[in-house]
């Protein structure tokens, strides 16, 4: 956009547009347990973050495998929102599983 003159008596200032950064981006996190039964972990990755069958059973295993897997990267109200629903799932499901969110 092009900044617009706006008059002041004799004088044209500029009145400069507002640069807008992104929003900052967080990474929704599930982290490994050695209780939460992996079919619970990809069902869960599918239901709270619209992955298919194959992604999210790939996601799963690198928590498995690594301690750790991203799920998604979102804004801060977003991510925090997935984490308490994941969270909330799991334990009323009588499950441990950790979800965290990250600065990305």
């Amino acid at each position: 956009m092009a900044t617009l003159p706006t008059t002041h008596g004799d004088t044209v200032t500029e009145r400069q547009e507002q640069q807008l950064k992104p929003p900052p981006m967080f990474k929704v996190v599930l982290l490994n347990d050695d209780f939460t039964p992996m079919e619970f972990v990809v069902f869960v990755i599918q239901e709270h973050f619209n992955k298919d069958r194959e992604t999210a059973t790939q996601i799963m295993l690198k928590v498995h495998r690594e301690g750790r897997g991203v799920c998604g990267v979102y804004t801060r109200d977003v991510a925090a929102t997935k984490v308490e629903q994941v969270v909330s799932h799991a334990r009323q499901s009588g499950h441990p599983l950790q979800c965290v969110m990250e600065e990305a």
